[in-house]
């Protein structure tokens, strides 16, 4: 008896699984919507008949982001938060637009694999391979060029040229997150302690009190 309801239990767990991952035990899409009571993927679900065309729409790629800060660049993402349609789809998007010798600042994104296009201009990209080796990956973009960047690596864009570029990305989820390395580390609220980051980096706390000013 207690073999035959271990097996059914199994059973049960096995297919509750089965259904939870397989995409054609669920509706076509589940819309973020902040009215909604239905969670799925951490966001509530529009009710699938108020599901309109601007619920899968955005407008505004075209347009030049303002690079006129401190690294150089702007990313305008376009995720689940701008549109409610890409919610457990997987996927999202975004434009980087660089000044000329803008940066991308060394980042991660959590949950997310990219890939990236140049549309316009010469970009330097690279990421790091994780420990022990923290190899570094990088190569010089050039126009209509594509590059990948592993799920979770820290990797950056710059721009080595003397005019604008412009990059375009896609990511393997509606919500990749991003860790900016430096602002994670010397922007934390509240600051991670000088003297733990001292040790870390092997420099004076003075180096790190500087650091966390700008920040």
């Amino acid at each position: 008896m207690a073999s035959q309801f271990l097996f059914f239990a199994f059973l049960a767990v096995t297919s509750s699984i089965a259904l939870a991952s397989d995409p054609s035990s669920l509706q076509d899409f589940c819309v973020a919507d902040a009215m909604s009571s239905v969670l799925v993927n951490g966001r509530v679900c529009k009710d699938p008949k108020l599901v309109e065309a601007n619920d899968f729409f955005f407008s505004g790629l075209h347009l030049a982001g303002n690079t006129s800060n401190a690294v150089g660049s702007r990313v305008t993402p376009v995720g689940v938060a701008q549109i409610g349609g890409l919610n457990a789809l997987g996927i999202s998007a975004a434009r980087i637009d660089f000044a000329p010798w803008g940066l991308n600042p060394p980042h991660t994104h959590p949950r997310a694999s990219e890939i990236l296009t140049v549309l316009e201009g010469s970009l330097k990209v690279g990421f790091v391979t994780s420990n022990p080796e923290n190899r570094l990956i990088t190569k010089v973009l050039q126009k209509g060029d594509v590059f990948v960047f592993p799920v979770g690596l820290v990797h950056f864009q710059q721009n080595v040229g003397n005019c604008n570029a412009v990059a375009l990305v896609a990511l393997s989820s509606q919500n990749p997150g991003v860790i900016t390395i430096a602002n994670a580390v010397f922007g934390s609220n509240p600051d991670i302690p000088a003297d733990i980051l001292a040790k870390a980096f092997q420099v004076d706390t003075n180096a790190i009190y500087s650091l966390q000013s700008k920040f």
